[in-house]
């Protein structure tokens, strides 16, 4: 495999964009930026809903600087699955709703400025699963009998944004329009590279 350093022109005219061991067309590497500034606006969106209640999914009463959980109406609500119970203890607790929130915002920053991708997927992946394993879409009805509403079995956009964050991660994103190639040329992301 021929390993491209700098941008340039390949044969038939198609411009690559540099990244480490790989080759990316331009195009391809402007539309993984694209995405990955999509997504992290969809987590630092639902961060600064929960935080502020802007009135989308969170009333201003229910924001959390206002006494609000953003973890109680999601978790309190779970009706089926073999994680109700679980789901249900942990609703509105504090430290719940301080580790959903940091994850929000971390993921969130991340993706947008391009830097810590690979923490930023496993980490945003993980609350992607468990928020997966919560609605539990394999259950296709609630406890109380009535259709749960999910649609797919398997994948929903929970798995879907999982997927997205590992692929942009892979394909070191962050390079385009963002401040990967900085992030990783820093001394303490040099000597620990699981955190580019």
């Amino acid at each position: 495999m021929t390993t491209n350093t700098t941008p340039g022109k390949a044969a038939h005219g198609l411009e690559y964009a540099a990244s480490p061991g790989h080759l990316l067309t331009t195009t391809a590497a402007r539309a993984l930026a694209v995405l990955r500034i999509a997504t992290g606006f969809v987590f630092l969106w639902a961060f600064l809903d929960k935080l502020f209640g802007l009135g989308y999914a969170t009333p201003a009463a229910r924001a959390w600087i206002n006494g609000g959980s953003p973890t109680k109406g999601f978790l309190s609500h779970v009706a089926v699955g073999p994680f109700q119970s679980m789901a249900h203890g942990i609703a509105g607790a504090w430290w719940a709703d301080l580790l959903f929130m940091a994850g929000l915002a971390g993921v969130g920053v991340a993706l947008i400025l391009g830097i810590g991708l690979r923490v930023a997927a496993g980490s945003g992946a993980l609350m992607m699963v468990l928020m997966w394993l919560a609605e539990f879409p394999l259950a296709r009805f609630t406890e109380a009998g009535e259709p749960s509403g999910s649609t797919n079995p398997l994948v929903d956009y929970h798995i879907l944004y999982a997927v997205v964050l590992v692929v942009l991660a892979t394909a070191y994103a962050g390079q385009t329009w963002g401040l990967g190639r900085v992030w990783a040329r820093l001394p303490f992301v040099q000597k620990n590279r699981w955190m580019l």
